[in-house]
């Protein structure tokens, strides 16, 4: 049985959930804001990632190296992390420390000074992850394929933002953002672990109760249309990567669970698709798999490979074909139930992971209004058919455009514009 999952709502409007897990010595918390890069107009983009560095830096009464050598001196683990939609300070503590860790990530969270000359060493860091990120073919392929299908939609730009805005950015912009978008409504604290939910929700209540909500509301979101586009980027590689993508599903699409399996089957193990074809029988690549990005409104499936340039052609086209074939013909009933108990397992194993409690805690809140129970994902993995995800292949493949983007040392003869037909 499911341990249950408690809810508080203070008086502001922030969301305080925990799930106790009493077997457990570690405890886990997050604080979310829901928004995140797509939120940010082209004159913002990056800021939502500069702030996520900059909460670490100092508050009122904690200078950044304070802030890191209390962590450490209890043995704790802190970070933060910026998705498209949402932003996370997170840290995970054994129970004894449960009061340390909350004092330390309210002050932070609440007290940051996001002092100039914290702003003017951490500029650097920032345009050195983005050319990390660009130093890394296999991650920044993904990049420019979104690039290439959202176009110029905010979901289409990288979450670290361009060099130009971080080269411009002072305190004043960041001060400005995290007014404007951190409000009550959108913030959501969620634990879990050991420990009780009355005493953390005290812990958590004054402080931040302390922030008013402006009344400004939350600008809508977008859905932008995906864009059929062959994007070739030359560069002197050692292999040629490639991202096919077409359209997907949203978050609380009822489609999810058909899509998830459909992402398993086609790339998503050892056993699939794409790995048994291109590296298995042909011994093409290394690296092979299919992805799925949903977001609210919207979503991208998608697969990747990296090949020799002489074998780019034959993958870009076994990519595109491997995806069209799953709404061309039903997947076979080992397939499907492969599939499934592959996806179960994964779940439930997830479930041993107290940051991986925290997290579905908080996203169940942010997305649905409620808690989603194990037992009821494992009841929609095992109700999809064959036939449903047959259906929902041929729904992306005619509702959504196809876009191939490709990085490496390749031209245009390489691979035509016909690829895409």
């Amino acid at each position: 049985m499911e341990p249950p999952v408690n809810k508080t709502v203070l008086s502001n409007g922030i969301r305080v959930l925990t799930k106790s897990i009493p077997q457990v010595r570690s405890v886990s918390m997050g604080v979310w804001v829901d928004v995140g890069a797509r939120d940010e107009t082209p004159e913002e983009s990056g800021l939502s990632h500069f702030i996520e560095h900059m909460i670490f830096k100092g508050t009122q009464k904690r200078s950044a190296y304070q802030i890191a050598k209390e962590f450490d001196a209890i043995g704790g683990q802190t970070n933060a992390f910026t998705t498209m939609e949402s932003t996370c300070y997170h840290a995970k503590v054994i129970d004894s420390h449960v009061g340390t860790m909350v004092d330390i990530l309210t002050d932070i969270f609440l007290n940051s000074v996001f002092d100039g000359m914290e702003v003017e060493r951490e500029r650097p860091v920032i345009l050195q992850e983005i050319g990390m990120v660009e130093d890394s073919p296999e991650e920044y392929i993904h990049v420019l394929a979104g690039e290439s299908f959202w176009g110029g939609n905010s979901l289409g730009g990288s979450i670290l933002g361009p060099r130009e805005n971080i080269a411009r950015f002072e305190a004043e912009n960041i001060v400005a953002f995290f007014r404007k978008y951190y409000q009550p409504e959108r913030i959501v604290i969620a634990a879990a672990g050991h420990l009780d939910h009355e005493n953390f929700a005290d812990l958590v209540a004054a402080p931040f109760e302390s922030i008013p909500s402006s009344g400004n509301g939350f600008p809508s979101r977008v859905a932008p249309a995906g864009r059929r586009r062959l994007a070739r980027h030359r560069r002197r590689l050692e292999q040629v990567h490639i991202c096919a993508v077409t359209g997907g599903v949203s978050i609380t699409d009822p489609s999810r669970y058909a899509l998830a399996l459909m992402n398993t089957i086609l790339g998503g193990n050892m056993s699939s698709r794409l790995f048994q074809d291109i590296r298995e029988r042909r011994g093409m690549a290394y690296a092979v798999y299919s992805f799925v990005s949903s977001f609210v409104d919207t979503g991208m499936f998608g697969a990747y490979v990296a090949v020799d340039a002489k074998h780019a052609a034959t993958a870009a086209a076994l990519l595109l074909d491997h995806i069209r074939q799953m709404g061309a013909a039903p997947v076979t009933s080992a397939e499907l139930d492969d599939a499934k108990e592959f996806t179960k397992g994964n779940l439930l194993l997830s479930t041993e992971s107290v940051d991986n409690q925290m997290v579905r805690l908080a996203q169940n809140e942010i997305h649905f209004g409620r808690d989603i129970p194990m037992t009821e994902v494992i009841r929609g993995v095992d109700a999809v058919t064959s036939e449903e995800i047959q259906a929902l292949g041929q729904r992306l493949m005619e509702e959504s455009p196809m876009s191939l983007t490709v990085l490496g040392p390749i031209s245009e003869k390489d691979i035509p514009e016909a690829i895409l037909r």
